[in-house]
């Protein structure tokens, strides 16, 4: 009974901690989340990638997300593989500075962190001030989880099992490094499987020498989440993921071997507790950085060929529909409203890619590059004229009234989506060229406001895309909050625009028309993409005549 009751307890102090970790780096994706392929795709060395690296694995709580996130633009031909590598050997060393801090006993400050953390995510609007809240609270549920995790292991720390297994793991470092990587990868998070490991080391649970073989286990383990999260990328993305896998599981065996012959031999003395442990994580990844670092540029040649590009077969690609509405399948509600919004998909898909050159546009002011972007919006007018079609060759008598309502929901949307596509080739494309032909710039903190709005809008065409195929009530509202934080990021620039002016800024005078003319259109442009998640709320009871009905939990 015993037994049973410790698993129970084992199994939801982990749980916790998981939980907690990712509450973290939801919070910090969803508050910065949009600068990220700005700050990750912009290093000029290995040393500056590896600190973007260390950074980001610290602010997102996780080594294995800064890998994804590396591969992802490594796919895409944004991130070199040199560059790419250095910042996830930087991310590795990041998220043993984490398990450093969260090591220490810091039970006296959850009180604080989740009296100010609820009371700013339950009661504020704000979308960072909300997130910061979702932040402290994570943090203070992973200090509770690891406390629980101490307080899991009292009821067996005397019996028989424990000891038995503690020093056969002591004896036997291969099989101890094997269940460190094997517990690191089925936790799909080296920071809550070494935070286990330090807990059972400090509370007396197991030996140093168990706790330093599993912890050298973790490390090697923690390299296989990114290879399989990325077993379906292409090749370029996969081959940083294998490259560290190589690095990492050489150097974890290597010191593996070396670190219990000395402690055998006595040559370490007898390193005890959960700090100590903590540090030869530390010494680990910051040496494997030392050592690895200057080869990042070397192993290029090797991956390319173990992981090579897969070559084109040269056979001629059936053509692509130019539409996914059938009008054959109008009288069907289950075939017309999925293609309705396959329709919508490709829509969304040719408006994003007019809105995304558009703040490069501005500093070339290339006249071949404005006409492509403009060429774009005729395809979006024939996507707007066949869905109009389409919704009014519905029969009345066949929909009920729920699909009838949802046709029209998404021909609305169709409309703004539309409106959006004018908003570029008709707004921004001209303010581009009206730049290009005074050949001014903006001031620099203007330039930055607007790159910050730039991305946060792009991310909700994203989350736009995701609620129109899901109908998801939580992406519907986040889509809303992000709406009405893009109109305080207008406003708020304007502010400083203005008072940019009164301080005598020349490029501010020089720009300041299209610069406020810039920050009207990109509001409504989002404005127009945030419509989507209006029936859902509706739907759902969340949307009142002025604003989002209070939410008491998440």
């Amino acid at each position: 009974m015993a037994i049973v009751s410790f698993l129970i307890s084992l199994a939801g102090a982990t749980m916790l901690l998981l939980y907690a970790v990712r509450m973290v780096r939801t919070g910090i994706e969803r508050s910065y989340g949009a600068s990220f392929q700005r700050v990750m795709t912009q290093q000029r060395s290995y040393l500056q990638a590896s600190v973007v690296g260390l950074t980001m694995a610290v602010v997102l709580q996780s080594s294995a997300a800064v890998a994804l996130l590396t591969s992802g633009f490594a796919a895409s031909g944004m991130l070199s593989f040199p560059a790419g590598l250095a910042i996830v050997l930087g991310g590795d060393l990041g998220s043993a500075l984490i398990i450093q801090i969260l090591s220490f006993r810091l039970d006296w400050l959850v009180p604080m962190l989740l009296a100010v953390g609820g009371y700013l995510f339950v009661k504020t609007e704000a979308k960072k001030t909300r997130q910061l809240g979702r932040i402290l609270m994570g943090v203070a549920f992973i200090l509770i989880s690891l406390r629980f995790l101490r307080e899991a292991m009292d009821p067996i720390r005397d019996s028989a099992f424990l000891p038995a297994v503690a020093d056969y793991l002591a004896r036997d470092y291969i099989t101890a490094f094997l269940v460190g990587g094997a517990l690191a990868f089925i936790m799909h998070s080296s920071v809550a499987a070494i935070l286990m490991c330090v807990t059972l080391v400090q509370i007396g649970a197991i030996p140093f020498a168990a706790g330093m073989s599993l912890v050298f286990g973790a490390n090697f383990g923690s390299a296989f989440i990114p290879i399989w999260l990325t077993r379906a990328m292409p090749a370029p993305a996969r081959r940083i993921p294998y490259a560290n896998l190589a690095l990492r599981g050489s150097w974890a065996l290597m010191s593996l071997f070396a670190a219990n012959m000395a402690l055998r031999t006595g040559v370490l003395g007898d390193p005890q507790g959960g700090q100590m442990l903590v540090n030869v994580h530390v010494v680990f990844n910051l040496s494997l950085l030392v050592l690895a670092l200057p080869f990042c540029g070397k192993l290029k040649g090797p991956f390319e060929r173990f992981l090579p590009d897969q070559k084109k077969a040269n056979v001629p690609q059936p053509a692509r529909p130019a539409s996914a509405l059938d009008i054959g399948n109008v009288a069907n509600p289950s075939q017309a409203l999925p293609s309705l919004k396959r329709e919508l998909l490709r829509m969304s898909d040719l408006v994003e890619t007019m809105f995304r050159p558009c703040l490069e546009l501005y500093r070339s002011g290339d006249k071949q590059q404005i006409r492509a972007v403009q060429a774009i919006d005729e395809d979006v007018n024939n996507c707007l004229s066949g869905i109009r079609a389409f919704v009014s060759a519905i029969p009345p008598d066949v929909y009920e009234k729920r699909d009838a309502k949802t046709a029209r929901d998404l021909m609305e949307f169709a409309i703004r989506l539309e409106t959006a596509g004018d908003v570029v080739a008709k707004r921004l494309t001209v303010l581009a060229g009206e730049m290009r032909a005074k050949g001014s710039s903006f001031s620099q903190e203007g330039w930055s406001e607007l790159v910050q709005m730039h991305e946060g809008i792009l991310a909700n065409v994203k989350l736009a895309s995701n609620v129109l195929i899901s109908d998801d009530l939580e992406s519907a509202r986040l889509l809303s909050l992000e709406k009405t934080e893009i109109k305080r990021v207008e406003r708020e620039s304007r502010k400083r625009h203005l008072r940019r002016l009164q301080h005598g800024s020349r490029e501010s005078f020089e720009t300041s028309d299209i610069h406020l003319e810039t920050l009207r259109a990109f509001r409504e442009f989002n404005s127009h993409i945030a419509s989507i998640a209006y029936p859902v709320l509706y739907q759902n009871g969340q949307l009142l005549e002025t604003r989002l009905i209070d939410e008491i939990a998440e």
